[in-house]
């Protein structure tokens, strides 16, 4: 699923690119931060999906740049069978960040994709755009280019969303094994909500357009399927969402009874951000928060701030490790040190694919040791779910005072680095960053774990500890708590939404003087 929101800069109160989301993934999450790196020529690297995918296909290599760009990212381990780790984007040393975001094709085309399929995956081609782009144009460039070369291997249709300091794109990427992809220019007076990504007019003279690209057959091969009859529609333009997409999932949902379907139309959510503007990073942060959409299967929050006139190694993700509904953002500058993400924010077992069936690596027992900050947070989502009524809205507040503090200081912190930069060189200013991203991230796991503590305490004295009833088949003597745990189709995602709550979306930190 996943879900992202552009603002472009001109749109902004100081003037910066907003890029904000998170992927919908039932796996573990964690947060990378990914060296530059020289690679030997001839390098290669391996690609695509495998068997075991919900689409099969067949892994591939194609070769490696001699040389990688840093970049951030939140790492999971688990999607529709596509090998791990994977990532849905991020931001780059060059200011280039990315999000990866489902995009439906029609069911034609994912009938016509061929077995095995070959191909890059969503998560190639967002990870190799974070490792070779130096602009939000040059990621589409990029990625389009691979898919023309290798192909693409795909779960049923997805999309991709880039931007810069300047501009962004909107990309996306169509099922049947035929390399369909197209792209739309973002510009600094445009806002756009993928959820799903969509593209709708697009110019059948693209290739004359700068505000588009795409692959040398996506007009064409609709007019060969029948699906654009140039006879009764001459038009200058494509609808691609209606040639080679699906109709938004939320038309005609009511909200009462689906709240979590009926959020997916994009155009309504983006008249909820116009509402917003000018944007701050601070109203971003509370909108990828919005308990209407990150939940349980919300894998983590991240909001790119992509400023204009900021020293290239002060570009700045901000990162919720796991569903920023209860769990605390730290700022990310992209000059911090790998080594500066404490190992509770790193991989563990708890939820990752191919942890489960074997005992663990002796390399990885520390690691293993330390408390799992994604589990931590999950286990206040899990509490604050039961009665979100009592707890939320506290929650919240709390957490956005201590993001108060980190805003607060980041005038201050970022002028410290620069003169440490000038007096004390490269590694002196960046340790300084890299103190803070370890300290503040101590913090935000502390907070958890003390909200956790008093949110469980108030449970267990006033309602007790809810525990599951026996769904098990006839004859089955198995106790319910040790069945299955995996949600049934007709169940929802666990969730904090309560629309008696407020009305969204809400403006950051007003819950704060509510916090204890």
């Amino acid at each position: 699923m996943s879900i992202a929101f552009y603002v472009g800069k001109n749109l902004t109160k100081d003037g910066s690119t907003l890029l904000g989301g998170f992927g919908h993934e039932p796996s573990s999450h964690w947060i990378d931060i990914v060296p530059a790196q020289n690679h030997p020529a001839g390098s290669r690297i391996q690609v695509g999906v495998t068997e075991a995918a919900n689409l099969p296909g067949e892994l591939i290599t194609i070769p490696q740049d001699r040389n990688t760009y840093k970049y951030i990212s939140s790492t999971y381990s688990e999607f529709l069978g596509f090998p791990p780790p994977l990532t849905n984007g991020g931001l780059n040393e060059h200011g280039v960040a990315g999000r990866d975001v489902w995009s439906d094709s029609r069911q034609e085309l994912i009938d016509m994709t061929p077995e095995p399929q070959r191909g890059l995956n969503y998560s190639d081609l967002a990870r190799i755009a974070m490792e070779r782009a130096t602009t939000a144009r040059e990621a589409v460039e990029i990625t389009g280019g691979l898919i023309n070369a290798y192909g693409y291997a795909t779960y049923g249709g997805n999309s991709h969303l880039f931007a810069d300091e300047n501009e962004g794109w909107v990309m996306i990427e169509f099922a049947g094994g035929q390399g369909l992809w197209a792209a739309e220019r973002l510009g600094p007076n445009d806002v756009r909500v993928s959820y799903p990504g969509y593209i709708h007019d697009f110019p059948v003279d693209f290739k004359n357009n700068d505000d588009y690209m795409g692959s040398d057959n996506i007009v064409d091969f609709a007019r060969e399927q029948g699906w654009r009859n140039p006879e009764q529609d001459d038009s200058d333009y494509l609808n691609l969402q209606d040639v080679y997409g699906v109709p938004f999932p939320g038309i005609g949902v009511d909200k009462e009874e689906d709240h979590f379907t009926a959020m997916r139309i994009p155009p309504e959510r983006e008249d909820e951000l116009l509402t917003l503007l000018p944007m701050s990073l601070e109203d971003m942060l509370a909108l990828v928060r919005d308990p209407r959409w990150s939940n349980d299967q919300a894998g983590y929050g991240q909001v790119a701030h992509i400023r204009p006139h900021v020293h290239k190694d002060l570009q700045t993700l901000w990162v919720a490790v796991t569903g920023a509904v209860t769990t605390p953002y730290v700022p990310i500058p992209i000059v911090t040190k790998p080594s500066a993400v404490p190992p509770e924010f790193v991989q563990h077992r708890y939820l990752t694919k191919y942890s489960d069936s074997e005992p663990l690596s002796p390399d990885y027992a520390m690691q293993e040791a330390t408390r799992y900050a994604t589990r931590e947070f999950k286990r206040l989502l899990y509490f604050t779910s039961e009665h979100p009524e009592l707890f939320l809205n506290r929650i919240t507040g709390s957490m956005e005072s201590l993001e108060m503090k980190m805003l607060n200081e980041r005038k201050e912190l970022e002028e410290k680095y620069l003169t440490l930069l000038e007096s004390e060189g490269a590694d002196a200013a960046q340790k300084m960053i890299s103190k803070n991203v370890e300290k503040w991230s101590f913090k935000s796991l502390q907070l958890g774990q003390e909200l956790t503590y008093k949110v469980e305490k108030i449970t267990r004295k006033r309602f007790g500890i809810r525990m599951p009833e026996d769904t098990a088949d006839i004859g089955e003597t198995t106790p319910p708590w040790s069945q299955s745990m995996v949600k049934k189709p007709d169940e929802p995602y666990v969730n904090c939404y309560d629309p008696e709550l407020d009305i969204y979306p809400r403006k950051f930190g007003i819950y704060s003087k509510d916090e204890d």
